[in-house]
């Protein structure tokens, strides 16, 4: 029996050690060696990049490959791979670097970098993609330093594939020797997950301009925090030459609280934040970035080059792992008016040593401000100084009108509706607009127990139901944006039907009312209107009157109100803040043609201020026109076979998304009804999206905030729908017995919990929802259930022959016994240990089953999708072979 139980342990210990092999970090670092190189002897760096501690733990050493760069400021990248293709988490960070050559340097992840060179000038950029600091250290400034239990996440199905060092060499003095440099960092990866992810929140200026000779210019950037709970631990400022300190705070109930404040003119890199700071929901980020214009002759913009400007805050923060967002952005100012009561720390310049100040900008003491030459040194170092800039600070694109979205859109997201919304079962009359004030709120405009149908109008557009009065309930409602809880409600007994509606920065709720030919400005709280522009129940198409107008915009920073006029009008309408015609432009389309500026029914309007433009939803052409504010000058037109003959309503969210919802499909016409998310700059559909509770009938308003949550109102099914933004789910094709599964991953989950705990239902709705919620598929759960295969396997092989040999040999015991028993258990372990020669070949297969590359497959069509992964239920996966989206219900009109 001794000897039973001995054979059994080796047996045990040998399978535990080959399945745990598998999961070690060395067993997938195979790839990684064969492509990387070992550092060249006369560098004092590792040889070894990859150094494994642990079964799930390793050091990624990441080291430029032995230069000398041959002038100062100098910026050089090399770009390493991470070593597998799992989820990993960086923890920690180590640099070696030299005060005395290596002015700063920055470390990227990404997924493609911009050279595949040993190492590149940094001037050619650093990725070609969307690229996140993760970490920087610069001379006479502390280093980044991760909290216990937060890491970056990488690789997977949605982490950087690549890290890319940025090294900029100051004075090359110490290069006289023509030594060979191999400055750089050292990664700690761990494969355990980590309970904290850490992500970055950028703030920025994009619109902000400092005239010439002027002292003092303030660049204010605020923004409602709309996310699950974050935790601030470091903070790093940028401007240009310019920038003389930049601020960063949390507001909440009116209180300011201090993330960080320094000058942009001392060494570039992360600052502790000193004391914690905690951002809930709700919570405003703001910051200041302090200019001045002396010394400039000319007007100087927010841009990349040297002699622009930029005004940059950003934050590292971490979150609970489920709720965790890698990215976020900030780029407008949602209330300015909160700015006059901004510590005043924030006005008041951090004093900066001369010799610092030419440290920074790479300025040595060779250099003579009397010598010409130097002088347009100076220049070029500045120059090389603002490309590192552009590489690192996504915001620089904002001036280059094509590029701009390209770089701070986050593309790799889809929209689905949110289902454990309980707003689709308000009880509204017509919802004809939808807004979001200035604390997010969800403003609903509706018609109450009034409706629009052909005995509304006579053939002169004159409201003929004014014996109804007009609508006694209240028409504008304001809802918790998260639960739907009516928060206010007003508009009683003043509209007949309702239209359009916009809010100000200020809160104030602009609306129309079709029936009235007429514009309102009411104040939240106020049950007559502020202003009114049109006459009451007369149609006309002059200064002072509007037919049917349809939707309005005001401006933020000039206040102008702009109306879109409407049905029986085509023509867009300015005025000045105080409701003072100002100009009007737009013509009715020609017969067989759409031309620039003709309108069939302007029906919904969207303001881009970052680009002084208004977008207009040319609702019977079925296409977007947009114009500049200042002229009515035509700009562009999105068009799109997919929108089919109507497009109602537009809508635009800051950082280049716009948003649309289409019309119902003529009979014999294939375009679905659904809404629509683009590129701004190229116009370019991105995603689209359709409800799954109930369907779309004639969505008539579309409202979207920054963090891409969407609303839709339909007038005919008097409901208002919820979505939500998730990161694009990556799938991968695996063919199985001659069927294709399809594995699907996400990192958000909007309505799975709610559903899952739900027993089956014969209900084709609630069985759609529950085909389409796919999970995961858990890479821990397979290897699991791999490895407890493998171990009872062999136990039960070993029992039989045990059983088998005592059948047969029943009567050796004694040492002749132990001895034989010994002897076959050691065959049979040499055959096991002898997989090399024709037998199987564990690592292989777990090779192949694990780690299948998505190259060559398509990707899962994300339109009328709803796989959604819970995070909190226990199963590993669930698999869709099929599912198809909920055809649109025919619309009624």
């Amino acid at each position: 029996m001794a000897g039973f139980v001995s054979n059994l342990l080796i047996l045990l210990l040998l399978f535990q050690n080959i399945c745990l092999g598998f999961r070690s970090p060395l067993s997938v670092f195979k790839r990684y060696k064969d492509i990387s190189t070992s550092l060249p002897n006369e560098c004092l760096g590792s040889d070894q990049p990859v150094i494994s501690f642990g079964l799930s733990d390793y050091a990624l050493d990441i080291r430029m490959p032995a230069v000398t760069p041959k002038q100062s400021d100098t910026y050089l990248c090399m770009s390493v791979p991470l070593p597998v293709d799992d989820e990993a988490y960086v923890v920690d960070f180590k640099p070696h670097a030299s005060m005395d050559t290596v002015h700063h340097m920055l470390l990227f992840g990404c997924n493609e970098p911009s050279s595949t060179e040993n190492y590149w000038d940094c001037d050619e950029g650093t990725c070609k993609d969307k690229s996140n600091i993760l970490y920087a250290w610069a001379r006479n400034a502390p280093p980044t330093r991760l909290p216990k239990g937060v890491g970056f996440r990488v690789g997977g199905e949605t982490g950087s594939r690549y890290f890319v060092l940025q090294v900029h060499y100051g004075d090359v003095s110490a290069f006289r020797d023509k030594h060979k440099d191999c400055s750089g960092v050292t990664l700690h990866l761990t494969h355990q997950k980590q309970p904290l992810i850490a992500g970055m929140y950028l703030m920025m200026s994009v619109n902000t301009v400092i005239p010439p000779g002027k002292k003092v210019v303030d660049a204010d950037i605020a923004c409602h925090y709309k996310r699950s709970p974050m935790h601030l631990f470091a903070y790093r400022v940028h401007t240009h030459r310019l920038g003389k300190v930049v601020s960063g705070y949390r507001v909440r109930n009116g209180q300011w609280t201090l993330i960080g404040r320094q000058s942009p003119q001392l060494p570039q890199a992360f600052y502790p934040v000193k004391y914690p700071v905690d951002i809930s929901y709700d919570d405003i980020l703001a910051a200041r970035c302090v200019f001045s214009g002396e010394g400039r002759t000319t007007e100087t913009h927010i841009g990349g080059t040297a002699n622009d400007e930029m005004c940059n805050f950003y934050i590292m923060y971490y979150m609970e792992a489920k709720h965790a967002v890698s990215y976020m952005t900030c780029t407008q100012n949602t209330n300015p008016e909160m700015f006059r009561n901004i510590p005043q720390e924030a006005n008041i310049p951090l004093p900066v040593k001369s010799d610092v100040m030419k440290m920074v900008h790479g300025h040595h003491e060779e250099t003579k401000a009397s010598d010409t030459s130097s002088l347009l040194q100076q220049d070029k170092k500045e120059e090389i100084l603002d490309q590192e800039t552009k590489d690192s600070d996504a915001s620089y694109l904002l001036q280059q009108a094509k590029k701009e979205e390209a770089e701070i859109l986050d593309q790799d997201f889809h929209i689905e509706e949110v289902v454990e919304w309980t707003g689709l079962d308000l009880k509204l009359g017509q919802v004809s607009g939808l807004a979001l004030d200035p604390e997010n709120n969800l403003v609903v405009f509706h018609r109450g127990d009034h409706v629009w149908d052909e005995n509304s109008f006579d053939s002169k557009f004159v409201y003929q139901q004014r014996g109804l009065g007009p609508i006694e309930q209240d028409t504008i409602i304001v809802l918790n944006p998260s639960n739907a809880k009516l928060l206010h409600s007003t508009g009683k007994s003043l509209f007949y039907l309702p239209h359009g509606l916009s809010v100000d920065k200020n809160g104030n709720y602009w609306v129309t009312d079709v029936a009235l030919h007429q514009v309102f400005k009411l104040g939240a709280k106020d049950k007559e209107p502020l202003l009114t522009l049109g006459v009451p129940l007369q149609p006309g198409s002059d200064k002072n009157h509007f037919c049917q107008p349809t939707d309005v915009a005001v401006d933020p920073i000039t206040g102008s109100i702009y109306v879109s006029d409407g049905y029986c009008n085509s023509r867009i309408i300015q005025f000045s803040p105080n409701g003072l015609y100002v100009m009007q432009w737009g013509e009715e389309t020609s017969l067989g043609r759409s031309g620039p500026g003709q309108f069939c029914i302007p029906h919904s309007l969207a303001l881009i201020p970052d680009l002084s433009q208004l977008c207009v939803a040319d609702r019977e052409n079925g296409r977007i026109q947009c114009f500049k504010l200042e002229t009515g000058e035509f700009t562009r037109e999105i068009k799109h076979k997919a929108f089919g003959r109507e497009l109602f309503a537009v809508s635009y969210v800051p950082g280049g998304l716009l948003f649309a919802v289409n019309g119902m499909p003529y009979p014999g016409e294939a375009e679905s009804v659904k809404g629509f998310v683009m590129n701004f700059s190229t116009g370019e559909i991105i995603e689209t999206f359709i409800p799954l509770r109930k369907s779309f009938e004639m969505p008539h308003d579309i409202v979207a905030s920054e963090d891409r949550t969407v609303f839709v109102g339909d007038v005919h099914a008097k409901a208002v729908w919820k979505f939500a933004s998730v990161e694009k789910m990556e799938h991968r094709s695996v063919k199985k017995a001659g069927i294709e599964v399809q594995e699907t991953k996400e990192s958000e989950t909007i309505a799975e919990a709610r559903l899952k705990n739900k027993p089956e239902s014969r209900d084709p709705l609630k069985n759609m929802d529950k085909q389409h919620l796919v999970q995961q598929a858990s890479g821990t759960g397979v290897s699991f259930v791999l490895i407890t295969t493998l171990l009872i396997i062999p136990v039960v092989i070993l029992l039989v022959i045990l059983v088998f040999i005592r059948w047969k040999k029943p009567t050796v015991y004694g040492a002749d016994g132990e001895h034989k028993l010994d002897s076959s258990s050691g065959r049979i372990l040499g055959r096991l240990r002898g997989k090399g020669g024709g037998g199987i070949n564990l690592g292989n297969f777990f090779a192949s089953h694990k780690s299948y590359s998505r190259k060559g497959f398509d990707r899962l069509s994300t339109e009328g999708s709803d796989q959604e992964k819970d995070e909190e239920d226990g199963t590993d996966s669930e698999e869709e072979c099929s599912a198809s989206p909920l055809p649109p219900a025919p619309s009624s009109s």
